[in-house]
């Protein structure tokens, strides 16, 4: 949810006819960023000493560090306030390598319990099990509060942020976007039998848990609520060979981010968003290719027999047959980060958080 495109990956929006119209929301005609007037954000920031960025929302809401980034929130508040057709308010809390199991743990889930396996692995390294469990007390549902905290801190002075609010008009909690997991997906330790049938099935109830919690701790019982599955890589039905070996830890991951959508107390008021489909098939292989380029750079570098300009010619002319000038250009233009962040491609983003606001609409 941290968002870590680069603003500079929005130009591949426009290369793409079927996304281009939406670089025309997010820039000016002038090549500007827009300062979306009746949109404005709050967004916990802890490079930041206040702990927060906020305005009106434009680029650069992403993850924090040098470089300015966006993430779903950028075309979900677009789309969004075109829907409403009011002055919205978006509240971001997010917190990058964080998990539901423990990090976002709700009240409701319970305290954090070791498994079997995880007892016996320390007491093989000969670790005080008492301590281990008062470590992981400590650290229980730590984000979850502060989730709650920042909502609330904006909520209880909303003119700090958006200084026009009208006090006497109120304001309306409008919906609840969640879109995490990775951290949870990749362990092993805490789900040992991962990848197998059911093998997640923790997710599923604890999220369940946080739903019902958040409404309850903002006092919005029916507050439409959306769950961005989680996607990168892509549809498991189109991964590559070297994917193939992760699709079933994917695949039951998903579906267990996706099972609350579908129980009966959550209908009508909760859908999941498979962002797989935002996926970008085409910048994914590209990225993958140039992991043959890196390939050959490495096996130029260790040939003796030629100088540095020689190999530079050499690991050109071989990029001039593994890439026309096209795909070079999306390439460089499309991707600024990891697959596991998706490919840090603000055309993925851009069309993830559209498609929230799609969903959170259609709830409304």
């Amino acid at each position: 949810m941290q968002g870590h495109a680069a603003e500079r990956t929005l130009e591949h929006l426009g290369m793409d006819p079927k996304t281009a119209p939406m670089l025309k929301e997010i820039y000016n005609a002038d090549g500007t960023a827009k300062l979306h007037q009746n949109i404005w954000i709050s967004s916990v920031e802890s490079s930041l000493e206040s702990g927060e960025k906020h305005g009106q929302l434009t680029v650069g809401y992403g993850a924090g560090g040098r470089e300015s980034k966006i993430g779903p929130e950028l075309m979900f508040g677009i789309t969004m306030q075109k829907h409403i057709g009011e002055p919205i308010l978006l509240i971001k809390t997010s917190w990058g390598g964080k998990s539901l199991n423990l990090d976002f743990r709700s009240p409701s889930a319970g305290p954090y319990e070791f498994n079997k396996q995880q007892l016996e692995n320390l007491k093989k390294r000969h670790k005080d099990v008492n301590k281990a469990r008062k470590e992981k007390n400590e650290r229980t549902g730590v984000y979850y509060r502060l989730m709650l905290e920042h909502i609330h801190k904006v909520l209880g002075d909303i003119q700090r942020v958006y200084p026009d609010y009208d006090a006497k008009a109120g304001y309306e909690l409008a919906g609840f976007v969640w879109f995490q997991g990775w951290n949870d997906m990749v362990d092993g330790s805490t789900y040992p039998t991962r990848g197998q049938p059911g093998s997640y099935d923790a997710y599923s109830k604890n999220l369940a848990h946080f739903i019902r919690d958040v409404r309850r701790d903002l006092k919005s019982q029916k507050l439409p609520f959306v769950i961005g599955v989680m996607g990168a890589g892509g549809p498991i039905a189109k991964y590559s060979p070297d994917q193939k070996r992760y699709a079933g830890i994917h695949g039951e991951f998903r579906k267990a981010m996706a099972a609350p959508a579908y129980l009966p107390e959550f209908k009508d008021n909760v859908r999941a968003v498979f962002t797989e489909d935002y996926w970008d098939l085409q910048l994914s292989e590209l990225v993958n290719r140039k992991g043959k380029s890196k390939a050959k750079q490495r096996e130029l570098s260790k040939d003796q027999t030629l100088n540095r300009e020689q190999r530079d010619k050499a690991l050109a002319s071989y990029n001039d047959r593994l890439f026309t000038k096209q795909e070079l250009k999306i390439l460089q233009t499309g991707a600024s980060n990891a697959a596991y962040h998706y490919l840090g491609s603000a055309k993925i983003l851009a069309q993830i958080g559209n498609a929230f606001a799609r969903a959170m609409a259609k709830m409304e």
